[in-house]
């Protein structure tokens, strides 16, 4: 941890270390066809195929392994759309501790299913009227539990920053590396790995173009709060960056690009189609930017961090249809 209680590189390390037996190390994909299309050598990293579908396992595990006697018989609270909620469930029925998550009214139904299935407790709000972190500290305080938030805590973006090291570990040095951004905890995460282990890489965090308060944050030099995005990318329907992820991305990420929803579609009919990958739309976002990006990366070996793969199949099916 830095001075300024920022995680650094060797956070990622420990955590790498923590992880092991509990989380996948992913496998590596390489497409001849997307590489002949964008000119460049790319290698995505499938955290579609992580524990629960998703690069957050990796920070939950790295967060709830580090509790305390009593804060493990006290338990966890956190709140999310889907994905943390799964991995918070999942990494405290694995370290044997109570769960509850905070999720909202129209979060996927296989996303709530899954929660529920791992074990924890979930408590439904709306999320265009009510306050999720609010709520998360209000019952953090009445019950005595840990309240770990989605991206914004040193340990969970130490924990995403695993995945990226992992792709630098299996590929080597990489020319550019594009990432999913919601919040920011994995591509705060994803920075410090690759400024440790490819200086040189250009990083760019991925962003849908309806909520593109990172962007917006990035360009600006301070956290631009936004109302709930409307996209289908619910992944990343955040309305702020974090006060840990921001200053990092600032530091060490290059730029923040945005994609439109029809663009996650055409990538979620790639990775099908071309891949067999089952990506869900806010997974697309690294692979939908990179074409975006197409006459600046030529010629360059290119990380994509496919970030997860949980889509309904009829919402995949409807998606791609229409």
């Amino acid at each position: 941890m830095s001075m300024l209680g920022l995680p650094t590189y060797q956070d990622v390390v420990a955590a790498s270390a923590r992880l092991q037996g509990y989380a996948h190390r992913t496998p590596v994909m390489r497409s001849r066809l997307l590489d002949a299309e964008i000119g460049a050598e790319l290698f995505f990293k499938c955290e579609n195929l992580q524990r629960i579908g998703a690069f957050k396992f990796r920070g939950a595990v790295n967060a709830l392994s580090q509790f305390d006697e009593r804060q493990r018989r006290a338990g966890v609270v956190a709140f999310s759309s889907g994905n943390h909620a799964q991995a918070i469930a999942l990494s405290a029925r694995l370290l044997g501790m109570p769960a509850t998550i905070v999720m909202p009214h129209d979060a996927p139904p296989n996303k709530i299913a899954a929660t529920q299935g791992y074990g924890a407790s979930v408590l439904i709000y709306n999320r265009y009227t009510e306050d999720r972190e609010r709520i998360g500290r209000e019952l953090a305080q009445e019950r005595g539990m840990t309240l770990i938030p989605p991206y914004d805590h040193p340990d969970v973006i130490a924990g995403q920053g695993t995945a990226a090291k992992e792709l630098f570990e299996d590929v080597g040095p990489l020319d550019a590396l594009f990432v999913s951004l919601g919040g920011g905890g994995l591509l705060s995460g994803s920075a410090l790995s690759a400024r440790a282990l490819a200086p040189d890489c250009k990083v760019y965090g991925c962003e849908p173009e309806a909520g593109n308060d990172g962007q917006q944050s990035f360009r600006s030099g301070e956290i631009v709060h936004i109302e709930t995005p409307k996209t289908i990318a619910d992944g990343a329907q955040t309305q702020h960056l974090g006060h840990y992820t921001f200053p990092i991305i600032r530091r060490d990420v290059d730029d923040v690009i945005t994609a439109t929803d029809d663009e996650l579609v055409d990538a979620m009919r790639t990775f099908a189609s071309t891949m067999k990958l089952i990506v869900e739309p806010t997974g697309c976002l690294g692979l939908a930017v990179a074409r975006r990006m197409k006459a600046q990366i030529q010629g360059k070996r290119v990380g994509v961090i496919i970030s997860g793969g949980n889509v309904a199949i009829e919402r995949f099916c409807s998606l791609l249809a229409g």
